[in-house]
């Protein structure tokens, strides 16, 4: 008996595992640009940050990232609830292959008050407001912008924008929400999605709001870091805040959906 020692057998072995792969090869169709396997091995195109014609900047290297949906406070107050901003809607439309334009995304929101006003620079800070949208079951991010800048409007639904007060300032009153139009841009979209499916549920037909994508808006402004010192309380003798006003975030942050997490 000829005994072949285990080095030998891989030399052996190494012809044969050849030909099985050439012959899998030849019988695999020609088109797998479907196939799990061909696409794990194809290389990965890097994505990198890019200007978007609007203003602002497309984020294409947090596509498919799960660090969300909220963003990590940077001071305090952000996650109380006076003021509060609050998505109301978000608006797909689509013209069609016949109608003018392209396809469009909206976020509408809204700022809310509960006991003081809140006094806001008319226009708004250019370039204050960031947007991220997840995909559901940790799918990561579909869309991811900075750098965008909300428009005040008028209430009803096709909303007008509204010129800029004589004082130069937007009031929010308590009960007199002021509202806000986000427009995503396409250049915000990862690749491999649209402006029309990026906001697709999954499965679409679910009933469960766990499948769908979740949403996240920040809008920051000086005006928020103010409101939120003065709310902190004075010192009834000088009237110098109690609290350092750098200890408080000028963000405003909105989650379509997440667990409560105020005060936290």
């Amino acid at each position: 008996m000829t005994r072949v020692s285990f080095r030998s057998w891989l030399l052996l072995a190494a012809p044969v595992t050849t030909l099985l792969l050439l012959a899998a090869s030849l019988m695999l169709p020609l088109d797998m640009s479907l196939s799990p396997l061909v696409q794990r091995l194809a290389p990965v195109a890097t994505l990198h940050d890019a200007p978007l014609p609007g203003g602002g900047t497309a984020q294409l290297t947090k596509c498919a990232v799960d660090d969300g949906p909220r963003p990590r406070p940077r001071g305090e107050g952000e996650r109380g609830d006076d003021p509060t901003l609050v998505l109301t809607a978000l608006d797909v439309r689509d013209p069609g292959p016949k109608g003018p334009g392209h396809p469009t995304f909206t976020i509408h929101l809204a700022i809310h008050v509960d006991d003081e006003p809140l006094l806001l620079e008319a226009p708004l800070t250019q370039g204050s407001v960031t947007v991220d949208l997840f995909g559901p079951h940790g799918e990561g991010r579909r869309a991811s912008a900075r750098g965008l800048t909300a428009t005040v409007v008028h209430g009803g639904f096709e909303g007008r924008p509204v010129a800029a007060p004589p004082s130069g300032r937007f009031r929010v009153a308590p009960g007199k929400d002021l509202l806000l139009d986000v427009a995503v841009p396409a250049g915000a979209v990862c690749p491999g999605r649209s402006m029309l499916d990026v906001v697709k549920c999954s499965p679409e037909t679910t009933n469960d709001a766990a499948d769908c994508p979740v949403v996240a808006v920040t809008l920051s402004d000086p005006a928020v870091r103010a409101y939120r010192t003065a709310r902190a309380g004075t010192h009834a003798a000088d009237g110098v805040p109690s609290e350092a006003p750098e200890l408080f975030s000028d963000r405003l942050v909105a989650v379509s959906l997440e667990p409560d997490v105020r005060g936290t």
